[in-house]
């Protein structure tokens, strides 16, 4: 009788913590370090938050092809159609702005916060692409946030563009940075299976009209 009891009283809390790691991401965390004058200004202007007033795509018959590729793989994910697109055109357009691959990111995403809006993990990331929150007191604007669609994606694609640059575009490293694991190979090695097992394109990749960063 003891032990049924202290069953019934275990499982509600069992179930708290269930709902608990439910919404507590896996991704691990950027690494604070100093940043130079240059440095600094350079990621205070990339991640200026400014709307998309552009496409990135090279054409609307390219966006419809890309859109209708992608939104099916992200239908378990996100049920609503009209929040996919939204999500898809702001993940394009803000990886494309820092020339990055726009499936690359979404691989990271996946890896990163299963695509969870309000994900925290457990060294505070947070939100989809589970950027640090020094990064809002180093580079960005008092009270901006995170969780926060295009503010998100924004800081973490300038954030893995930053990476590449001081890892000479070595995106293995690049990665390992971006995940606090640098050195590693278990965080790389899941985001590119990610990458090229679910959101590779079945098509070869039209040219975007932004152009690759320095």
């Amino acid at each position: 009788m003891r032990l049924t009891a202290n069953r019934c009283l275990l499982k509600p809390l069992l179930l708290a913590t269930g709902l608990l790691l439910s919404t507590q991401a896996h991704g691990g965390a950027q690494i604070e370090t100093p940043l130079s004058a240059s440095v600094r200004a350079m990621l205070q202007h990339n991640i200026a938050d400014q709307a998309a007033t552009n496409s990135a795509f090279a054409s609307d018959k390219e966006e419809a092809a890309w859109l209708h590729d992608m939104s099916p793989r992200l239908g378990k994910y996100m049920p609503d159609p009209d929040s996919r697109t939204d999500f898809l055109r702001t993940v394009h357009y803000e990886a494309a702005r820092a020339g990055l691959d726009p499936q690359l990111v979404l691989g990271l995403i996946e890896v990163e916060s299963g695509f969870r809006k309000y994900a925290i993990s457990k060294a505070g990331a947070r939100g989809y692409m589970q950027v640090m929150p020094f990064w809002v007191h180093d580079i960005g604007t008092r009270g901006q946030d995170l969780f926060h669609l295009r503010t998100n994606l924004r800081y973490g694609c300038t954030i893995l563009r930053y990476y590449l640059s001081i890892e000479h575009g070595d995106l293995f490293r690049a990665l390992g940075r971006y995940n606090g694991s640098l050195g590693q190979a278990d965080y790389p090695l899941r985001v590119k299976n990610a990458w090229l097992k679910h959101w590779n394109l079945r098509r070869p990749a039209a040219p975007l009209k932004t152009a690759a960063a320095n």
